[in-house]
C-alpha cells in the first residue's frame, strides 16, 4: 500500500491566466480488509492530481504495480493545472515500470487507476476524470450521485448489451475479470471526461472493494450525509468492513468548497 499525500481540510488554487480562485477539500482512507493478507491499493492526493490505483498480480506484485502508477503520477503534479499528455506520459512510464516488477511473475502484473486532475480549458477549471478498469469515480452534486466512470470489464459488457442489470453485475462471479489495465506490457488506454468544476462539487474515487460491498444507495447517503471529507471517507471504509471487507478498500472523497456556480459555466 503506497499512499502519496494526506487529508487536507483546505487547499487553494490560483488558475494561471484566469482571474479566478479554487479552494478544495479533501480526505482519505484505506484498509485491507478482512480476507487479504496485503493491501495492493495505492493513492495519490497531490494538486492537480487525485488518484486511486488497486494492483493485480498476486503475493506483494499488485502493490508494486499501483505504487509504480501513484507515484508517477505524484511525480507529474506539477503546477496549478495539469493535461492529458502529462497524465497519459505518467501512466505509461509506469507500464514500463511495472514491467520491470512482472519478470518473475508467469501471470503478468498490472493495477486498474481512476482519478481526477484540475485542468484549465478556455481559462475555466475543469475536472477531468480519468479511468482504466474497474476502479470509480461518482459525482455528488444537487442531492444526487452519478457515476462518472465506465468499469472495464467484463460484467460492464454485458450490461451494455443487455444481458445484465447493474445490481447482478455486481454480484456476477465474473465481476473481477478486467479488460483494461495498466501494466501487462501493453500502453495503456485511459478515458477522459471533462466536466466544468463548481462550486459544492464532490467527487468520490474508489477501489472495487467499496463499491462490491457497499450498495449505491448508501454510496449517495453517506456522501449526502454533509460529513467533512476525511469523516466521510472513513465512514464509507467501516461500511464496506461491515459488509464483509471481502477484498482491499480504499477511498478518496474530495470537495470543491469555493469555486465557480453553476451560474458561471
Amino acid at each position: 500500500m503506497t499512499v502519496i499525500g494526506q487529508s487536507t481540510p483546505s487547499h487553494a488554487v490560483e488558475l494561471p491566466d484566469a482571474d479566478q480562485r479554487v479552494v478544495l477539500a479533501w480526505g482519505l482512507d484505506t484498509h485491507t480488509g478482512y480476507r487479504r493478507r496485503h493491501n495492493e491499493d495505492s493513492l495519490v492526493a497531490r494538486p492537480p492530481i487525485f488518484a486511486v490505483a488497486d494492483g493485480m498480480g498476486g503475493h506483494s506484485a499488485g502493490d508494486v504495480a499501483s505504487k509504480a502508477v501513484v507515484s508517477r503520477l505524484a511525480d507529474a503534479a506539477e503546477g496549478e493545472v495539469t493535461t492529458a499528455e502529462i497524465i497519459d506520459a505518467a501512466l505509461k512510464a509506469a507500464t514500463g515500470d511495472i514491467s520491470l516488477a512482472a519478470d518473475h511473475s508467469h501471470l503478468g502484473v498490472g493495477t486498474t487507476v481512476t482519478g481526477a486532475a484540475l485542468m484549465a480549458k478556455d481559462n475555466v477549471p475543469h475536472w477531468a476524470i480519468f479511468n482504466v478498469g474497474d476502479s470509480r469515480v461518482y459525482l455528488y452534486e444537487n442531492n444526487r450521485l452519478v457515476q462518472i466512470t465506465v468499469d472495464h470489464s467484463v460484467v460492464q459488457e454485458l450490461v451494455d448489451a443487455g444481458m445484465l442489470s447493474a445490481g447482478e453485475a455486481e454480484q456476477h462471479p465474473d465481476s473481477n475479470i478486467i479488460t483494461r489495465a495498466v501494466g501487462f506490457n501493453a500502453d495503456p488506454v485511459t478515458d477522459y471526461w471533462l466536466i466544468p468544476l463548481r462550486k459544492q462539487m464532490r467527487l468520490l474515487l474508489c477501489s472495487d472493494g467499496l463499491t462490491k460491498e457497499v450498495e449505491f444507495a448508501e454510496l449517495q447517503q453517506h456522501l449526502a450525509a454533509g460529513h467533512p471529507p476525511d469523516k466521510t471517507a472513513s465512514l464509507l471504509v467501516d461500511a464496506a468492513l461491515a459488509s464483509g471487507g471481502r477484498d482491499n478498500v480504499t477511498v478518496l472523497v474530495i470537495d470543491v468548497v469555493d469555486g465557480p456556480t453553476g451560474d458561471d459555466d
